[in-house]
């Protein structure tokens, strides 16, 4: 879990999904001039702590970085993130849909779908080096009107527009 205020927190193990992304984030951090403490768990309690930690540095938002198992807990991450009731973002629609505010991230029913073609294809006889690299090409943002009104934001209708749901 990353915030964008506030002193560095101890940090936890990175895994291999997380490290590079808390890397870019830092980078774009830096080149802003802002402050990044960055806080990991792999336990529902530790999520709590990590919580509590950024509860006392008084963040203004918080981004939820995509590690597997974030990805496990998004109700019990979103409750815990409500209770500070602090702004966060998440990578995934299930985080916005257990009352997360805001979700951007890949579809992953169409990232699994696709595996599935891959994974058929190799059966089939084709060489896994010759298939080509795919990246993700849909992204898809969520908001929670419920939440931003429990949080006392107004969502633009700019932003309402360009979401692909609207949780209300």
């Amino acid at each position: 879990m990353m915030t964008e205020m506030g002193q560095e927190l101890p940090r936890r193990r990175q895994t291999a999904v997380s490290a590079p992304e808390i890397r870019a984030v830092q980078e774009m951090t830096q080149q802003r001039g802002l402050e990044l403490p960055i806080v990991n768990a792999s336990s529902l309690s530790e999520v709590d702590a990590a919580i509590a930690a950024l509860a006392e540095k008084h963040p203004h938002a918080l981004l939820v970085g995509s590690d597997p198992f974030y990805l496990t807990r998004p109700s019990e991450i979103a409750a815990s993130v409500a209770r500070l009731a602090l702004p966060a973002i998440y990578p995934f629609r299930e985080f916005a849909a257990a009352g997360g505010l805001v979700s951007y991230g890949t579809n992953r029913a169409i990232s699994y779908r696709q595996a599935g073609v891959y994974a058929s294809r190799i059966l089939k006889g084709t060489k896994a080096a010759d298939l080509p690299v795919m990246q993700p090409a849909t992204f898809e943002l969520v908001i929670n009107l419920k939440t931003a009104k429990a949080l006392g934001l107004e969502v633009p209708s700019s932003l309402l527009v360009r979401a692909d749901e609207v949780i209300e």
